[in-house]
């Protein structure tokens, strides 16, 4: 393999000490909450636009929050099956770091970016054409399927920008230095929360035009650019620059792209299943106002006239949840950084007992935010929709939810100690058998054909996270992803 590290011996000694020393639950914390911080402001994003749309007067505010969520599927279907490369581009970064190859490492971020950032340009113009198709598919309801037109016509211009910011941000969490995504996160969403103001509602002191969901999605485009830019600053800085060379053209290696691919692909055709599987729950979702559009077929499925109720509760509940789920998907990326550099220090027992710190303060600290969440959700939805119908309709899954989010942290955190481990084949089968043989069956069976409404596709919600996390605990209390080498 090309652009092996040329470092002289007593520069290697000066790297500094490994992440994985000293206690396991340190070791996790040090780099979970950095990630958990900067995940979380970056997943504002969208839930700004969630809060900032509801102030809309209805039923827009309705019409836009029932696009929202598949509007981020279609646009996820597209830069987050890319951004998968994340996941081989940390593992490999992890393991020469590990080896104090720190040349090698810079290498792999230089191949990873430049991929990601060629494919971006072409998923953005496939998506661009492909768009009026899957939204015809995705959206019943017209009204908010045009409002996803122009909420995704701006972001899909962001899909080059969120994909190989991905890349730098596996190479910083590779490292050990997660904190460089956190700050980046915080700056973009300042910029985003601004540009929101004064593009969803207009500005007329400024001259700018009242957008509606459309101006949220100019406001999420220009920020992904704002976040890019600032990770690059940071790669391009002496510290990392001198020490792992990533911007040295030499190193550009179609071998170490390829691998770097073969690692992650099986990550983005998991994305791909995930995402499909959750656009068919809400395209479910959406049907019950198509079937249920002045009424209710039961208690459990509210409608009203005039608004897609079960498509707006539906993006309002998993705009929340998005949080939690984000926040137990930073746990479980810094436990992939420790669990590869453990593999890279040829030490598999250590990987294991950060696997399992993980999962122990997963269940302490989502438990305690799922209670949270199933006690106080009346005031949760208040804050994020301003519909008394939408409110009412969301209340059930939300409590539903909230008491299965320990589950939901144990199988998300497992998910990635194993995509840091190298078996990513297994997580895409798994996850490929869950969404299309339980999750999006169920949720048809439950919620339509016994008319059990939206709380009904909610449960199939819950037999998803249960099974999920059986199935991680299961395979990774096996022990066989530590034998395996990148």
């Amino acid at each position: 393999m090309a652009g092996l590290d040329q470092s002289a011996p007593a520069a290697r000694d000066l790297a500094p000490p490994s992440i994985t020393s000293g206690p396991p639950a340190r070791a996790i914390l040090k780099l979970a909450v950095p990630t958990v911080l900067a995940m979380l402001t970056q997943s504002i994003v969208n839930e700004v636009d969630i809060v900032f749309l509801g102030w809309l007067g209805c039923p827009e505010s309705s019409n836009a929050q029932s696009a929202l969520l598949p509007s981020l599927l279609i646009l996820w279907l597209f830069g987050g099956s890319l951004s998968a490369i994340s996941v081989g581009t940390q593992a490999y970064v992890g393991r020469r770091v590990a080896e104090k190859r720190d040349g090698d490492a810079g290498a792999v971020l230089l191949n990873a970016a430049l991929f990601a950032f060629v494919a971006g340009i072409l998923f953005s113009i496939l998506g661009y054409l492909t768009m009026p198709a899957i939204l015809s598919k995705i959206i019943s309801v017209p009204e908010p399927r045009a409002a996803a037109h122009a909420y995704l016509k701006w972001r899909f211009l962001g899909v080059t920008s969120m994909t190989t910011t991905f890349a730098f941000k596996a190479f910083f969490d590779g490292i050990g230095k997660t904190h460089v995504h956190l700050v980046s996160a915080i700056v973009m969403n300042a910029i985003n929360i601004i540009l929101c103001l004064i593009f969803i509602f207009g500005n007329a002191t400024l001259g700018a035009p009242k957008m509606g969901i459309a101006g949220a999605g100019f406001a999420g485009f220009v920020s992904t650019y704002v976040g890019l830019f600032i990770l690059i600053g940071y790669a391009l800085h002496p510290n990392y620059r001198g020490r792992f060379h990533p911007f040295t053209v030499k190193k550009l290696d179609r071998t170490l792209t390829t691998d770097i691919i073969k690692l992650s692909y099986p990550s983005a055709i998991a994305t791909i299943a995930v995402t499909t599987g959750l656009g068919l729950f809400v395209f479910i979702a959406q049907r019950l106002d198509v079937y249920f559009p002045a009424g209710v077929a039961s208690p459990l499925c509210p409608g009203g006239a005039g608004e897609p109720v079960n498509g707006a509760a539906t993006t309002v509940v998993g705009g929340v949840l998005k949080l939690i789920f984000t926040a137990c998907l930073a746990f479980g990326t810094s436990t992939a950084t420790l669990v590869t550099q453990s593999l890279g220090e040829k030490n598999p027992d250590k990987a294991a007992r950060f696997g399992w710190t993980s999962v122990k303060l997963g269940l302490a600290v989502f438990g305690t935010l799922g209670v949270l969440l199933a006690v106080f959700a009346p005031q949760v939805l208040a804050v994020v929709t301003k519909s008394e119908i939408v409110r009412q309709a969301a209340l059930g899954p939300m409590r539903l939810m909230g008491i299965v989010t320990p589950l939901i942290a144990v199988g998300m955190i497992l998910t990635q100690a194993l995509f840091g481990a190298g078996n990513t084949r297994f997580v895409m089968v798994a996850e490929l058998l869950l969404h299309f043989c339980v999750f999006v069956p169920l949720s048809w069976l439950f919620g339509i054909t016994l008319k059990w409404g939206l709380m009904g596709i909610w449960w199939a919600g819950v037999a998803y996270a249960v099974l999920l996390a059986l199935v991680m605990v299961t395979k990774f209390r096996s022990g066989d992803w530590k034998k395996i080498k990148i």
